[in-house]
C-alpha cells in the first residue's frame, strides 16, 4: 500500500506511541484521525503536528469499551476523511497492580475490555469499510502478550487474546484486509520513570529500551508490505526470541 492520501485511524493517538503513529503517517502523506479517550489536550496537539505535514486530520472521543461509541468513530471518520483504509488498534492501559493479589474483579475487566474487547470492537465496527478499500488493520501486542511480561497476568493475558485475534482476522478477512501485530518490548514514552527506563535497558541485549518511533517505522513496514498478514512482528531487541 502507497500511505500517501490514504485514510487512518489511530486508537489512542494522543499520546505515547499512538502520538508518534500518527505523525509518521502524516508524514507519509496519510490523513489522519486521532482519537482519544479522556485526553483532549494531548489530542489537539498531536493534531497540530500532524496539520505540519498538509493532510487531513480530525480528532475523536470514544471509549473503545462500548461498540456503540466505536460506530460514531467509524462514521464521523468517513464523513471527515471520505473512508478508512487504515486501523492502527494503540488504545491500552495496564491498571494499578501488577500482583495476583491485589488484581481486583474490576481492575481485571477494565484491563480486558479496554485492551483486547476494544481492539474487538474497533475490527467489527471497520470491517466493512476496510473491506471494501482493501485496508490494512495493525494491533499493537506486546512482549507481555508471549512472556508474561512483569506489568500483571490482566496485561499479559489481554495482550495475548490481541494475538490471537490477530491471527483468527488475518484468516478470516484474507484477501481483502491484511491483519498484523507488533509486540514491543518496553518503550521509552513518559508513562515510564527515568529510574524504571535504567533498569528495563539493563535487561535488553542492546542496553537501551526500544522508541516510539522504531514501532511506528514498524507499523508503517506493515502498512506498506502488501504480502505480509498474520505475523507478529517482535521489536524488542532479542530480549525474547521464539
Amino acid at each position: 500500500m502507497d500511505i500517501k492520501g490514504k485514510n487512518a485511524v489511530v486508537t489512542g493517538g494522543d499520546r505515547g506511541i499512538g502520538q508518534a503513529i500518527s505523525i509518521m503517517l502524516a508524514e507519509k502523506g496519510a490523513n489522519v484521525a486521532v482519537h482519544f479517550h479522556r485526553n483532549e489536550e494531548k489530542a489537539r496537539e498531536t493534531i497540530d503536528k500532524i496539520k505540519g505535514f498538509g493532510v487531513k486530520s480530525l480528532k475523536i472521543q470514544a471509549d473503545i469499551r462500548h461498540f456503540a461509541q466505536v460506530e460514531e468513530i467509524t462514521e464521523k471518520t468517513k464523513e471527515t476523511l471520505g473512508g478508512i483504509d487504515i486501523l492502527v488498534n494503540n488504545s491500552g492501559i495496564s491498571g494499578p497492580h501488577t500482583d495476583l493479589t491485589h488484581i481486583t474483579e474490576g481492575e481485571w475487566k477494565d484491563v480486558i475490555d479496554v485492551n483486547l474487547t476494544g481492539v474487538f470492537n474497533c475490527c467489527k465496527a471497520f470491517e466493512a469499510e476496510l473491506r471494501r478499500n482493501r485496508g490494512k488493520i495493525v494491533n499493537i501486542s506486546s512482549i507481555a502478550g508471549k512472556m508474561g511480561g512483569t506489568i500483571g497476568c490482566h496485561y499479559a493475558a489481554s495482550k495475548a487474546g490481541v494475538i490471537g485475534l490477530t491471527f483468527a482476522l488475518a484468516s478470516e478477512l484474507a484477501p481483502d484486509v491484511t491483519v498484523n501485530a507488533v509486540a514491543p518490548g518496553p518503550v521509552d514514552t513518559e508513562f515510564i520513570s527515568a529510574e524504571i527506563k535504567r533498569k528495563l535497558a539493563g535487561q535488553t541485549p542492546f542496553g537501551r529500551i526500544v522508541t516510539r518511533e522504531e514501532i511506528a517505522h514498524t507499523v508503517v513496514y506493515l502498512l506498506e508490505n502488501d504480502y505480509v498478514s498474520g505475523e507478529v512482528v517482535d521489536v524488542n531487541a532479542g530480549r525474547y526470541m521464539d
